[in-house]
């Protein structure tokens, strides 16, 4: 499965419309920690993990949806199930410790 690139137009959509469990992104261009966390993200959603969507938003273009969700530090990550906020991460995570968090 591939990643997702998530804007405030397809926001309600992908993600709170969504059944089962979205892992957001929230990352930019500029940023180093989000380049070291970006391929775990990708490799996540190669998995493809049963009922698990996997998307970015990135923060300078989509600024709204950063203030929506309080992001102020990125690589943030952010865990819906069936359209809630389920828990969130701020930083670089190895991809077992973000396995975890999705369960």
């Amino acid at each position: 499965m591939s990643v997702l690139t998530i804007t405030k137009d397809n926001f309600e959509e992908q993600v709170l419309q969504a059944e089962g469990t979205v892992l957001v992104d929230f990352w930019a261009s500029w940023c180093g920690p989000c380049r070291m966390l970006s391929p775990i993200v990708d490799e996540i959603a190669e998995d493809g993990v049963e009922g698990l969507t996997v998307g970015k938003i990135n923060v300078d273009e989509q600024p709204e949806l950063a203030a929506a969700f309080d992001v102020m530090t990125i690589p943030t990550l952010i865990i819906f199930k069936n359209g809630e906020v389920a828990t969130n991460s701020v930083g670089v995570k190895p991809k077992q410790a973000i396995l975890d968090m999705l369960r």
